[in-house]
């Protein structure tokens, strides 16, 4: 029995394509960590440069925040617009997940939280308020996370 070059170029093509596929679990789990990394690099990046400039680099250009009495800000414009108000320059916030989870697929993820916000008033005094943030996370082109709802 003979075999032809094109049934033994065809078997070593298939096995070549299988061999470089990632196993979901893995592509699961990478971007779980990933996503975890990103939300430590977006805390700190607010607290070494600012809400505003944290907020405006990882938001995705259609992100959607909801803020107080449940109003929207859309997009990445009006997300600058938003924290450029004199309260964020006097303000500091901190968070960390207490959950990350992705997609299968390795392209949107999710995390939720708490958070601690300060800012001094008129008189110095440091006003707290805490709170429960859920965020969730669309990965870039270039393979950076970049929210689209906070």
């Amino acid at each position: 029995m003979r075999i032809s070059f094109t049934s033994i170029s065809c078997m070593f093509y298939f096995l070549f394509i299988c061999s470089c596929q990632v196993p979901v679990t893995d592509l699961k789990e990478s971007s779980k960590q990933e996503i975890a990394q990103a939300e430590k690099d977006f805390e700190k990046m607010a607290g070494e440069k600012g809400i505003k400039e944290a907020f405006v680099f990882y938001a995705d250009s259609n992100a959607v925040i909801k803020r107080g009495n449940d109003s929207l800000v859309n997009g990445k414009d009006d997300i600058d617009h938003f924290y450029a108000s004199p309260f964020y320059k006097t303000a500091s916030v901190k968070w960390s997940p207490d959950f990350v989870d992705a997609s299968s697929d390795g392209t949107l993820g999710y995390t939720y939280g708490k958070y601690v916000w300060q800012s001094k008033d008129s008189a110095g005094k440091i006003n707290e308020f805490k709170g429960v943030f859920h965020t969730v996370w669309k990965k870039q082109k270039d393979g950076s996370w970049k929210f689209v709802w906070d």
